[in-house]
């Protein structure tokens, strides 16, 4: 089959020309709600692998909120339990489905079969669900966090009671025995997670697929990151945020962005050397081959708010000790498979930290028309340090910005490209494969030809994003093998 190649070492994968292809695990297809870790999740990687692609590009793999972003998650480490396969744990020795009923109900499958370990007090999981316990350091705290998000229906944690909301001991003690049975299911599902999501990345080194992941800069407020280390974020005398993240104003946006996520208190992680960073850090390049970090210009500056502003507008700039962060991480990590998300308005400062350290930084086909000859994302005038993109989760598709692009910039697309002598955007994905980036990067649903129905992420918005699924019907049969000798003619592989 496609899969017996060589495995890569992680020292050759951010210098060795690839292409990849961005897919959310929660996109594939399957009889779950969201995708999963499941069979169409091997099937994926077989399809990629026959398409010559060695690269596989997920976004977070953590736990989201009720607003499904992977941006937006209670944890930095926990993995999402709804991309748990139930088909799968069979092979982990647990009873299989009890019915073939149409909508699996993931909670009552899951709880299902942790009543049933827990009746069955000699078999092998336990051992291994104990080893799994001892090795994650961050395990305790996501469990007592899931329990009393439980207990107060899913309230802010700052809403809590007082013992539990500023972590008394002996109120965390008590929880952890009068709710043993809750925290044990937390650890259970991200046993189960774990175990499905490394047999998966087995199997896709096997075949020669690596997987890239993505690192947000900031996490969430309402995540167990700041509950359980409040000194390591810029919070008042109450735990609230003093200040917020964001970006100031710009082109796109008169007022900036206020995101809202809390700020370090950098000095505290410079303190025990980052100590909480290199953990995160380590934790993820297990989890993938390769990580994109997000919002790179964010370890130069980043833009504070005060958190009682309703905008970006009035922020300031505070320094954040990047070079010193990213020589601890070498220093304690070895070589960082790491790609800088370097998009926005770039200072030479990010430059030079993202060059110090040798990290690829990203170029987008859809940001390189709208300015003169010398936008640096024009074909011509991108470098090999690079990870050049037609489009990312947070762009339209290629097909739907193309469509509702300004005639203008339609003409001089059409004039760069010799088009229209090929459908779009089949242009855009030659063109980022022929490039010289060290990384080409596609969107699935541009290599289907899907238009903004198919869009992953408006960002901005709240509403109707992350819920794109993929439907193997979409994909036609002689899309991989053209694929293959696409990668083969473009040296990508």
């Amino acid at each position: 089959g496609p899969c017996d190649a060589a495995i890569m070492t992680e020292e050759v994968i951010t210098k060795r020309r690839s292409a990849g292809v961005i897919l959310h695990p929660t996109s594939l297809p399957g009889p779950q709600n969201t995708g999963s870790m499941g069979r169409d999740a091997y099937r994926w990687i077989d399809w990629m692998a026959e398409s010559g692609f060695r690269l596989w590009q997920c976004l977070p793999l953590t736990p989201v909120h009720q607003d499904g972003s992977p941006y937006n998650s209670i944890s930095a480490f926990a993995g999402n339990p709804e991309l748990v396969d139930i088909a799968m744990l069979e092979k982990l020795g647990l009873p299989k489905l009890a019915s073939e009923q149409e909508a699996i109900d993931l909670t009552k499958e899951l709880r299902f079969r942790f009543d049933w370990l827990q009746a069955n007090a000699h078999h092998h999981l336990h051992e291994q669900i104990k080893q799994f316990t001892e090795n994650a350091h961050w395990l305790d705290d996501f469990a007592c966090f899931c329990v009393l998000k439980q207990m107060f229906e899913q309230r802010c944690w700052t809403e809590w009671p007082e013992p539990y909301k500023f972590r008394d001991p002996s109120a965390l003690t008590l929880l952890r025995t009068n709710r043993r049975k809750d925290y044990d299911f937390f650890i259970f599902i991200q046993f189960l997670f774990f175990s499905q999501w490394h047999a998966l990345k087995q199997y896709a080194n096997e075949c020669d697929v690596h997987i890239f992941g993505d690192l947000p800069i900031f996490v969430a407020f309402d995540s167990v990151d700041v509950w359980a280390n409040p000194q390591l974020f810029k919070l008042d005398e109450q735990r609230n945020p003093a200040v917020v993240a964001g970006v100031p104003p710009d082109y796109f946006s008169s007022d900036g962005q206020r995101w809202g996520n809390p700020l370090y208190q950098w000095s505290q992680h410079q303190a025990d050397d980052f100590y909480w960073w290199r953990q995160r850090v380590a934790h993820n390049l297990a989890l993938y081959d390769a990580v994109r970090v997000d919002h790179f210009r964010g370890f130069v500056a980043c833009w504070e708010i005060a958190s009682h502003e309703q905008t970006a507008i009035n922020g300031h700039w505070v320094d954040v000790p990047g070079e010193e962060l990213f020589s601890s991480l070498q220093q304690h990590l070895g070589s960082l498979a790491l790609i800088a998300e370097d998009l926005g308005i770039i200072t030479d400062e990010v430059t030079q930290l993202r060059r110090k350290f040798q990290l690829p930084g990203m170029v987008i086909l859809q940001f390189a028309f709208d300015s003169d000859a010398h936008n640096p994302y024009l074909p011509h005038n991108q470098k090999s340090d690079a990870v050049v993109y037609t489009g990312t989760h947070d762009n339209n598709t290629s097909v739907g910005w193309y469509n509702q692009v300004d005639e203008h910039i339609k003409h001089k697309i059409n004039n760069y490209f010799a088009w229209p002598s090929e459908k779009f955007p089949w242009p855009f994905i030659k063109s980022a494969l022929s490039s010289w980036a060290v990384w080409a990067m596609l969107p699935m649903q541009d290599l289907l030809e899907l238009d903004e129905s198919a869009r992953m992420n408006t960002p901005g918005t709240v509403e109707g994003n992350w819920r794109w699924r993929l439907n193997w019907d979409q994909v036609p049969v002689d899309l991989a093998p053209k694929l293959a000798e696409l990668n083969q003619l473009y040296l990508r592989g």
